[in-house]
């Protein structure tokens, strides 16, 4: 892990990750909710009004708050706000500091609010979903829902098989709590993490955004970030020519032969150019991309020849 400060450490790609996919965080985590709101009227975040409201509020140790305005389906006019808090440790004064903001935001807006809490920390049986207290027949009962992001722990294969991105955000600070003190094995977490978002056929924007979230919550050393990048384009080359299509294929194909062609004339002439109807028969992009690549440093055709000639026979025996 980075050197960061406990209550930060992982503030900035939580935050970058629940406003890009807000609609997905309230599917994932809050289902009954989401089921509610009217999307088709889209939603606003209110970080600066937010900011005002809480200002001289104790923040504790949070990961980050948000406080979105929506609306609600049944055709109402007024709009309502979700004040959500992703909290990172685990903190006596955290129930208490929900309802303050509830309040705080109602009395400044005078719209209901849903208070919704997401808790990161690692003590599984703290579960704080209520504040209150009562004093001569005057009573105070808030109570918030609240999901542990431990209790997916026990889920595991169903976080593997979704392709909400908040799956992979959970999977992924899983892995950080898991393997604080294994950086080996962190690193083979992270690069199956990776490896599923490839394998999912995730859109090219969503797995950069995932991969930025899954880089910053899972550090590694110098070295073994090394090793990661290197794996990593090596999976992302393999899925590339997996997932491409006949088309593409062919087009790559003979953009290779025709760079292939001029090399094998400008450094060998004619004996180059006799290997070309040889060449041609290759159907593999990997391996005409290596001969392309090797004709600059080989010394004779025989030495290009032998870096095909055994995909050749064995296309003529199949």
């Amino acid at each position: 892990m980075s050197n960061k400060a406990p209550q930060t450490e992982y503030d900035s790609p939580w935050k970058q990750i629940l406003q890009l996919y807000f609609q997905d965080f309230m599917l994932f985590f809050f289902p009954q909710a989401h089921s509610e709101i009217d999307w088709s009227r889209g939603f606003e975040f209110l970080d600066q009004e937010f900011q005002q409201v809480v200002r001289d509020a104790e923040l504790g140790k949070r990961l980050v708050d948000k406080l979105v305005k929506i609306y609600r389906t049944g055709g109402e006019e007024s709009w309502l706000l979700i004040h959500v808090e992703v909290q990172s440790q685990e903190e006596t004064d955290f129930p208490r500091r929900m309802f303050v903001y509830n309040y705080r935001i109602f009395d400044r807006y005078n719209r209901s609010v849903a208070s919704l809490a997401v808790l990161g920390d690692e003590n599984l049986n703290w579960r704080p979903n209520q504040f209150g207290y009562e004093l001569f027949g005057c009573t105070v009962d808030f109570q918030f829902p609240v999901i542990k992001l431990l209790d997916y722990q026990q889920r595991w294969r169903e976080l593997e098989a979704s392709s909400n991105p908040f799956a992979t955000v959970v999977m992924a600070h899983l892995v950080a709590m898991q393997t604080k003190s294994d950086r080996l094995q962190r690193k083979q977490q992270k690069l199956a993490l990776v490896r599923r978002l490839f394998e999912q056929g995730v859109e090219r924007d969503a797995i950069v955004n995932l991969l930025a979230f899954i880089d910053w919550m899972l550090t590694l050393p110098l070295d073994l970030e090394r090793e990661f990048k290197t794996e990593v384009e090596q999976l992302e080359a393999q899925v590339r020519m997996q997932y491409m299509t006949s088309f593409e294929r062919i087009a790559r194909i003979e953009e290779l032969l025709k760079g292939i062609a001029l090399g094998l004339k400008l450094k060998f002439g004619t004996s180059g150019q006799n290997l070309l109807s040889e060449i041609e028969l290759l159907e593999d992009v990997n391996l005409l991309s290596s001969i392309l690549s090797a004709i600059e440093t080989a010394n004779s055709v025989d030495e290009l020849r032998s870096l095909y000639e055994p995909k050749i026979d064995n296309q003529v025996e199949n």
